[in-house]
Order: structure tokens, then C-alpha cells, then sequence
């Protein structure tokens, strides 16, 4: 028989984000009713429920766009929704539990399910031309940039 508890190696070195304890707070702190006031004030605010977020992204930026990738694996595109309002970018996911005979004899259950919302801050973009792709568990939003942001934008000079 297999042991009940998952298995850990711990090599006693572990790397740690600085930032996690203050990035953890902050979640916890600013619930769904101030999302939308904060908002312009913090670019992807994560909102957990029922301890299903897997959404982690990575945001770049082009000459002519933003892009911003978000690993969802094992979720169908069907559960996935896209919005748009005042600038925030919002993106739902629902991943429903599936729900069979043999419920009551797992000996242990580590996937999660429910929902999750993840927001961004995009103002200065082509609302009309987001495009969206969901390949692999990776969903790629492409953000074209408006007129007005590519004129302010640019490199400065470190001397």
C-alpha cells in the first residue's frame, strides 16, 4: 500500500519570494468588493475562491502591443470568459467538479475546483482588436496598443 500523505523532497534549500508575505496579505486583505476600486491602482489582482486560482501570467510588451500569457491546464475553453470594463480586463474561470459513483472512496483528493477570477489593469489599448487563444492550458491575450500609448511611450537613456 502507498502512503496517504504526499511526497516532499526537502533538500533544505528552498527559493523564496520576498515578496510572497505581503503578496499573500494583500490578496486576503482586499476582497471582491474593493477589486474594482483598486484596480487602477493594481495590475492583476488575483481573487481566490474555494482555493481554486491556478492562474499565474506573465505580461509583455511590444513595440505595437501587450501580451499577456496565463497558464490555466486542465481547464476547457468553454469555461473560461473573457471581459472587458473601464479599462479592467477580467478573466472567469468555473471548473465544475466532476461528480461519479465511486465519490466516497478516494483516499485522497488534491485537484481542486470552483471558481476564479483574475484582473488587469489595460488601459491605452484597442478594445475592438484583443484577440484571445487558449492552447495547451496557456491563454494568450494580445493587447494592441492605441495610438495615443505608442506616442508616449518610450526607452530613456540611463547615463
Amino acid at each position: 500500500m502507498f502512503g496517504l500523505t504526499p511526497y516532499r523532497r526537502n533538500s533544505g534549500l528552498r527559493r523564496r519570494d520576498p515578496f510572497e508575505d505581503i503578496n499573500n496579505f494583500i490578496d486576503n486583505f482586499f476582497n471582491e468588493p474593493f477589486e474594482t476600486i483598486m484596480a487602477p491602482f493594481v495590475s492583476g489582482i488575483n481573487y481566490l475562491r474555494n482555493e481554486f486560482c491556478p492562474m499565474k501570467a506573465d505580461i509583455r510588451e511590444t513595440d505595437k502591443e501587450y501580451v499577456i500569457d496565463i497558464e490555466i491546464p486542465g481547464v476547457k475553453k468553454e469555461n473560461i470568459k473573457l471581459d472587458l470594463r473601464d479599462d479592467v480586463l477580467n478573466v472567469y474561470v468555473e471548473q465544475d467538479e466532476i461528480v461519479n459513483e465511486e465519490r466516497d472512496n478516494y483516499i485522497r483528493r488534491e485537484r481542486r475546483y470552483g471558481s476564479c477570477r483574475r484582473s488587469f489593469y489595460v488601459p491605452d489599448v484597442k478594445h475592438d482588436e484583443i484577440t484571445a487563444k487558449y492552447v495547451d492550458g496557456i491563454l494568450t491575450i494580445n493587447l494592441p496598443k492605441s495610438d495615443d500609448a505608442k506616442k508616449r511611450s518610450r526607452r530613456i537613456e540611463i547615463q
